[in-house]
């Protein structure tokens, strides 16, 4: 009897106990140090981030750059800003989903099911420690530019808040990439559907000219597009121009994205899982 008794006593005091607070926050930033600690031990993980930014700068500048503005030096001026929102965008597309793809077929996402963690965490941690990648090619980008002569025209912290804008609309459209990642099997496909999703989105804008020059269809497309909003916005901070209503309107956007496509992709993880 005072056996039972002894029990009852320590289930009731186990179930006194309060949960600790933040619970998904504190598992999914762990998640997310396991993600660093993957990209520290295998550097080659940055490698897009690293030479993506390059790539882009020295292919627009040189190839368009006296066609387009008859000088590379005033066409870099110009196209910095949109090639910081697209570099931001790519980072967030063209990895994650298939990082993911891949620990799910490896089974590590059924060793995490095991685990006394929220079940939103693994996706979660994986987005969070992505963003060094984002770091990393903003620094890239802006110090190829510099090399290359590109200035900014505002401040410093104008530059840094054009780069953070540009990270939240990646991080935002990076959700869509982390719902292809659960939903397709091939990790082939994961990359090919979210090259395909974003580059309507990253070169239909005016990034590489006036939208004037061009037709009238790719105009209303430019028009209606949130990331021509993210750039406008961009150029504003870097260049100097109107900010206020670009800036909040790629913050609505990206409000939205990540409405839509966050609670999808954790939906579609549970489902899998």
């Amino acid at each position: 009897m005072s056996g039972a008794v002894l029990e009852s006593d320590v289930v009731a005091r186990a179930g006194a106990v309060p949960k600790r607070p933040y619970r998904l926050a504190r598992h999914s930033l762990l998640l997310a140090g396991r993600s660093l600690t993957k990209t520290r031990r295998n550097p080659g993980m940055l490698t897009d981030a690293l030479f993506m930014p390059i790539l882009f700068l020295l292919l627009f500048v040189y190839l368009f750059g006296g066609a387009v503005s008859g000088s590379t030096q005033d066409y870099l001026q110009y196209i910095f800003p949109g090639v910081l929102v697209m570099t931001m965008l790519l980072v967030g597309m063209l990895s994650i989903g298939l990082s993911i793809n891949t620990d799910i077929k490896k089974g590590v996402f059924d060793r995490f099911r095991s685990l006394p963690i929220g079940r939103s965490a693994p996706l979660t941690g994986i987005v969070l420690g992505d963003l060094i990648r984002y770091v990393v090619a903003a620094a890239v980008l802006f110090a190829t530019g510099y090399l290359m002569g590109f200035r900014v025209q505002t401040d410093p912290l104008s530059a840094v808040a054009a780069a953070l804008l540009a990270a939240v609309l990646g991080f935002a459209l990076g959700w869509l990439n982390v719902l292809l990642g659960v939903l397709i099997k091939e990790e082939a496909i994961v990359q090919t559907v979210a090259f395909l999703g974003i580059f309507p989105l990253a070169f239909g804008t005016d990034m590489a000219v006036p939208t004037d020059t061009l037709p009238g269809w790719l105009q209303a497309w430019v028009e209606i597009n949130p990331v021509s909003e993210a750039m406008d916005a961009s150029r504003g901070l870097l260049l100097g121009g109107p900010v206020a209503q670009p800036a909040t309107v790629t913050l609505l956007w990206s409000a939205g994205f990540f409405a839509v496509f966050a609670p999808l992709a954790v939906h579609a993880y549970r489902r899998r899982s």
